[in-house]
C-alpha cells in the first residue's frame, strides 16, 4: 500500500474517503422550505447535519460542543433561510460558514482556545512538511488541532481533514485562495513542531 502524503492527516481521524451527500436538489429544497414545507427542512437536515457536526467536531475536539453548534446552525437556518443564495455558493459551504461563526462566537465568549507556545518562533521555521505517521494518536491530534489559532485551525480542518480544495475552503471562509494557502502552511508548521516536540520528549 502506498504511503500517504506527509500532510494528509485525514486518515488519522476518519478512515476512508470523506462522504459527500448529494446536494443537487438543495436549491429546490430551500425554496420549498421557505414556502413553509417542513418536510423539505427535514430532508436538508438529514443530508447535511453529519457534515456540519464533523466540521464542528474537528474545530472543537468536543463532541458535546459540536452537537450544540450543529443544532444551533440549523436553528439559525430556520430563522434566516432567506440569507442562503445559491448563486453565491452551495448549501454545504453556507452551513459550514454558519457553524464557523458559531465556533468563533464560542471562542470569544468562553476563551476556550489557546495558541501554541512560541508561535512567533514557530512561524520562522522553514519547512512545513512533517512525517505524520499512523502511529500518531488520533485523540492527541484532535486536541492539537483544537488548540491552533482559529484562522489556521479552519484551514487545516477544511483542506486536510475534509479534503476540500483551496477554492472551496476560500468560499467557506470568505477569503482569497492565497490566504488559504498561507494559513494552511502556517497551521501545518504548528502541528509539525508540536509533534516533533512530543517525539523528542519520548526519547
Amino acid at each position: 500500500m502506498a504511503r500517504p502524503r506527509a500532510v494528509n492527516i485525514l486518515e488519522l481521524l476518519t478512515p476512508g474517503a470523506a462522504i459527500r451527500p448529494g446536494v443537487s436538489d438543495d436549491s429546490s429544497l430551500m425554496e420549498r422550505f421557505r414556502a413553509g414545507d417542513g418536510e423539505a427542512f427535514t430532508s436538508i437536515y438529514r443530508a447535511h447535519h453529519t457534515a456540519v457536526f464533523r466540521f464542528a467536531f474537528h474545530m472543537t475536539a468536543d463532541s458535546v460542543i459540536a452537537g450544540e453548534i450543529t443544532q444551533d446552525a440549523f436553528v439559525w437556518l430556520i430563522h434566516h433561510a432567506s440569507e442562503f443564495d445559491p448563486n453565491r455558493g452551495a448549501l454545504p459551504a453556507f452551513l459550514k460558514g454558519v457553524a464557523r461563526r458559531l465556533v468563533q462566537r464560542g471562542q470569544r465568549n468562553e476563551r476556550r482556545w489557546l495558541p501554541f507556545d512560541m508561535i512567533e518562533e514557530i512561524f520562522a521555521a522553514g519547512d512545513a512538511d512533517a512525517d505524520f505517521s499512523a502511529a500518531v494518536d488520533a485523540e492527541t491530534l484532535r486536541t492539537a488541532i483544537a488548540l491552533l489559532p482559529i484562522r489556521y485551525r479552519e484551514a487545516i480542518v477544511l483542506c486536510d481533514l475534509e479534503s476540500q480544495s483551496y477554492e472551496e475552503a476560500a468560499r467557506v471562509l470568505g477569503c482569497a485562495v492565497g490566504t488559504i494557502r498561507s494559513r494552511l502552511h502556517r497551521g501545518r508548521v504548528l502541528l509539525a513542531r508540536k509533534f516533533q516536540s512530543k517525539k523528542g520528549e519520548r526519547v
